[in-house]
């Protein structure tokens, strides 16, 4: 498998193989070779249809049957390989050469990859495009870089300041905590403060504790399971009490979330149902929805315990298995590789449910968690000491 954009007699060209078939996009319009205009690219793949754009012109390839996954366990490749005999023949249309020109904000899933210095595995015969410490951005929020003497000045747009505009003038000179977030509110002329775990109050300067974890709709924690290396992953299990009154949130997701590739196991409501989704490796994620029961938004608590065995999956809600379904019969991957992360009611500030888990769920959770069991083991996860934002005390009023 492989996918690979390259440039081909002036042309942008995209060129991926599924494990079937090779497809080919090109663009209608040439690139400028005139060495001083920037383009900008956009091309991938949902399922086995592709897309290619350039500045704005789009060619797509309706999707065919066929291979859906990328299968492709090399490292991610920009302007040239370390060695030409990587290249599969198929991937480009005449000999493979490097790619001579400038290269900026690469964007894979998502995930804008730094092109600095140290931030990349490797490479060779790299150089400064712009020539001058003022990169594209280096002034953040619109600012506007200027060289200087010592260095660069950044001249900054209304609503910024700071050495590079990274800062709002409404969080300058905000009263948060240490390690809260100052969230600017430009309508209001102001800023808000969100707390991380263990502080709460306008400025998070309230000390807490809680065993019973309240989540208002922007709140996340991050576990990071010290036992992952130990784990049977083919025999995965979740456990956890919830209440709450809304129909729609993410209550827990074991998997790293960061591309589509990643391995999960998901609980949470949808419609007020509740909603199991797990993806061992197939990039196809299986839901499993129980009808029976539209209680689970009633503001009871309720007992929810997912059990992975291999490809059979069994779900208990408040102790009555409720699912029991063999997700791949073919058993082609039977481990759940977490990578040791588990988020619950969320994903990190800024990465919305919807986007992140691709429309499987649609908001955060609102509501309360506690006795959350990682496996067997004999101790609850202490959330208290994780990793997260905005979570709140739930004892009080449980």
């Amino acid at each position: 498998d492989f996918l690979c954009i390259s440039l081909v007699n002036g042309f942008a060209q995209l060129r991926y193989n599924l494990g079937d078939k090779t497809i080919v996009l090109q663009t209608r319009q040439k690139v400028h070779a005139n060495g001083n205009t920037w383009h900008s690219l956009n091309a991938g793949r949902v399922g086995n249809e592709g897309y290619l754009d350039l500045d704005g012109t789009n060619v797509t390839q309706k999707a065919s049957p066929g291979m859906q996954a990328l299968d492709t366990h090399t490292d991610f490749f920009v302007g040239g390989v370390s060695s030409l005999n990587l290249v599969n023949p198929m991937a480009i249309e005449n000999e493979p050469i490097g790619f001579t020109g400038c290269i900026r904000e690469i964007v894979l899933n998502s995930r804008e990859l730094k092109l600095t210095v140290t931030d990349p595995k490797g490479g060779a015969n790299i150089g400064d495009c712009d020539g001058t410490v003022c990169g594209y951005t280096v002034c953040k929020n619109n600012g506007t870089c200027q060289v200087e003497d010592s260095g660069f000045s950044c001249s900054c747009p209304r609503e910024w300041t700071g050495t590079t505009c990274e800062q709002s003038i409404h969080c300058s000179q905000n009263m948060c905590g240490s390690r809260a977030l100052c969230v600017p509110q430009p309508s209001s002329f102001s800023y808000t403060c969100v707390c991380p775990l263990g502080w709460s109050g306008t400025y998070c300067h309230n000390k807490i504790t809680f065993y019973i974890a309240k989540f208002v709709g922007n709140s996340y924690i991050k576990y990071t399971d010290p036992y992952y290396g130990k784990r049977d992953l083919q025999h995965s299990r979740l456990s956890l009490n919830f209440t709450t009154n809304h129909t729609e949130g993410l209550i827990a997701w074991m998997g790293k979330s960061e591309d589509e590739d990643n391995d999960f196991l998901a609980i949470g409501l949808a419609n007020g149902t509740l909603k199991v989704v797990i993806n061992l490796g197939e990039r196809i994620s299986v839901p499993l929805m129980h009808s029976k029961y539209f209680t689970c938004s009633d503001e009871r608590w309720h007992f929810v315990t997912v059990i992975q065995n291999q490809t059979c999956i069994k779900v208990y809600l408040d102790e009555e298995l409720i699912l029991f379904e063999d997700i791949d019969p073919q058993r082609k991957y039977t481990a759940l590789n977490y990578d040791s992360i588990c988020y619950f009611g969320g994903f990190e500030i800024g990465r919305k449910v919807n986007v992140v888990t691709t429309g499987l769920f649609q908001k955060e959770f609102i509501g309360k968690i506690k006795d959350v069991v990682l496996f067997q083991d004999s101790k609850k996860i202490q959330l208290m000491k994780a990793e997260g934002y905005n979570v709140y005390d739930g004892n009080s009023g449980n």
